[in-house]
């Protein structure tokens, strides 16, 4: 299977392109074991795959998962770049590929092509602050990022992540999100729309927790992915708080369907979104973040 280097850059504090994958053509599917299946909430859940070869990705990647008969879906690669076991990869149930990928039990089969795509240049935000921050299914494809800043915590200052859901029923790896709000280097708030009154918790949107958030803003580098218009306005609160817009990354969820840069479906302005992205600086995808996807 294809693998990809990290290229992020020797100069950590210089504003870098999100990194770039190696561009992968047309791969026939292979097929991939579902070694465990979890469900994380009512309409979402994480299948845990095993490859039939040694895998590697970055953060920020993904694959398409292929089911015969059904089709062929891209979905966010969610678990430890540096794991060596399964492969994970969190689902919601949205249409009818979806469906049927969340239907799968272990022991069956699922056709893998990957990995794709850009990644998120954690090297290269090494030495400030990092801001990750997550809207609903949001969290999955920014976990690889957190394990791996995680993984070298020392090489950053202060590490955020802010993180909301429609309802608390909706929030997603909330064992691990107990666990991360334990850590004295970590500092996690969580936010849902709407709440019963049990809930403890912060009820708002995600950009309202930007003018509280604790993190030096002259040298954060922020990492983002939820719908376009939390994102649209999650920017703006960034900005505003004097995060500067060329450390700022966004990962873009169009409608891929090749992964391969040759349907055409996913093209936004100049960019084909499974070539040039997902994930991308906030200035070069600015003028086009504001149109809708056909």
């Amino acid at each position: 299977m294809r693998t990809t280097a990290d290229p992020g850059g020797p100069e950590p504090r210089a504003a870098q392109p999100a990194a770039r994958a190696v561009q992968a053509s047309w791969i026939e599917p292979a097929p991939w074991q579902v070694a465990a299946v979890r469900r994380e909430s009512a309409d979402v859940v994480t299948l845990d795959l095993t490859p039939p070869e040694p895998f590697e990705f970055l953060p920020g990647q993904f694959n398409m998962l292929y089911l015969p008969g059904i089709g062929e879906v891209p979905i966010s690669i969610s678990g430890d770049p540096s794991a060596n076991t399964e492969v994970l990869h969190t689902i919601r149930d949205v249409g009818p590929v979806t469906k049927a990928l969340c239907a799968l039990r272990p022991g069956q089969q699922v056709g893998v092509r990957g990995p794709y795509g850009t990644s998120w240049p954690v090297a290269a935000a090494a030495g400030g602050d990092l801001v990750i921050i997550a809207g609903g299914i949001g969290l999955p494809p920014l976990r690889p990022a957190l394990y791996q800043a995680l993984s070298t915590r020392d090489s950053f200052g202060r590490v955020v992540l802010l993180y909301g859901a429609r309802t608390p029923a909706d929030l997603l790896f909330t064992g691990e999100l107990a666990t991360w709000r334990g850590r004295f280097d970590l500092d996690v708030q969580v936010t849902v729309d709407a709440a019963a009154r049990d809930w403890r918790g912060d009820v708002g949107v995600v950009p309202n927790l930007i003018p509280d958030a604790r993190f030096d803003a002259a040298t954060a580098t922020a990492f983002m992915v939820g719908p376009e218009i939390m994102m649209r306005f999650t920017v703006r609160a960034l900005l505003a708080a004097g995060v500067p817009g060329d450390r700022v990354y966004l990962s873009m969820e169009r409608n891929m369907q090749c992964a391969a840069a040759l349907c055409g479906h996913c093209q936004l302005g100049p960019f084909l979104v499974c070539r040039d992205g997902p994930v991308f600086r906030y200035p070069e995808l600015a003028p086009w973040l504001g149109i809708r996807e056909v």
